[in-house]
């Protein structure tokens, strides 16, 4: 039932693309009534009805509409907040019981907003702010309540930190992540406006790859890793290395069905042997790294 439900995410009117016409859409949209409600929710409970599912879906896309437009203020995309809570809303319909005698309105804003939230914490920053519970809960509140006071005082963090159940400077730490903002990786660049160079990290960030003392090095370590791969085949038995010569380190790679018809082994036998001379490759060229 799980991936019927999910399947009618492709169905829903924000598909074509158009915001506008996707709120006209679901506002066209019947709302159930109580029995209705019921009804079809008992459907999808019983008989796992997905047409029931999809009216159920259909006529509450319009609470998501609403609910989204509280999380407009955090810079992305309204067609995005409203997709997410559409999940949201398909997760509720999954999981609601209409034998407890709570509208699906009711139960399913937890699941709109729960789809949300977790869609503005990870885009709303390219580096993650919000990590435990508490931030969550402080991000979401602090971010509205700096829409009303701009600036906070030092007793009005005190006042904040209070109301919140959290310390002044948990408040003070939010405040500063949500004031920040992403540092692009750009070079210097210059505006019309303002001819002060911005400097940006790559404008001081080295590009150390052409640097000779930094090739030369790299050539003696890629020459030493081959002389010791070389000495540690030589230890090898003669079946053994000309597997992993025709395995690994040939051009024309060989297949273990080939290497089987040549040795008149199994292929089990061969991805055997493969796999021990590996194992004693590697152990050998661990002790000459060290």
């Amino acid at each position: 039932m799980n991936t019927a439900l999910l399947q009618i995410e492709s169905k829903l009117p924000l598909a074509a693309g158009d915001l506008s016409h996707y709120i006209q859409a679901v506002r066209a949209v019947p709302i159930l009534s109580k029995e209705e409600e019921y009804d079809l929710a008992l459907r999808l409970k019983k008989q796992e009805d997905m047409q029931a599912a999809e009216r159920l879906i259909l006529s509450h896309l319009r609470f998501v509409t609403f609910i989204a437009r509280d999380y407009r203020n955090y810079g992305l995309a309204m067609a995005d907040l409203v997709q997410e809570g559409a999940i949201g809303l398909i997760k509720a319909v999954r999981h609601f019981d209409p034998e407890r005698g709570v509208r699906l309105i009711s139960y399913a804003v937890y699941w709109i907003r729960s789809e949300i939230y977790e869609f503005v914490l990870r885009n709303w920053r390219i580096v993650k702010i919000v990590t435990t519970k508490a931030q969550r809960k402080l991000f979401f509140n602090l971010h509205k309540i700096k829409k009303r006071l701009n600036w906070f005082t030092s007793e009005q963090i005190d006042d904040v930190a209070q109301t919140l159940g959290v310390k002044p400077k948990d408040v003070t730490d939010m405040e500063i992540r949500l004031v920040a903002r992403d540092q692009l990786y750009d070079p210097w660049s210059f505006t019309e406006k303002d001819d002060q160079s911005r400097h940006q990290p790559q404008g001081y960030l080295a590009d150390l790859r052409f640097e000779p003392s930094i090739q030369v090095e790299h050539k003696e370590t890629v020459a030493t890793r081959h002389q010791a791969l070389q000495k540690a085949l030589t230890k090898l038995d003669a079946r053994a290395q000309e597997i992993i010569q025709r395995r690994w380190l040939s051009e024309d790679k060989s297949t273990l069905g080939e290497l089987a018809e040549t040795y008149g082994v199994s292929k089990e036998r061969i991805r055997q042997i493969e796999a021990a001379t590996l194992l004693k490759l590697k152990k050998q060229l661990v002790f000459v790294a060290h």
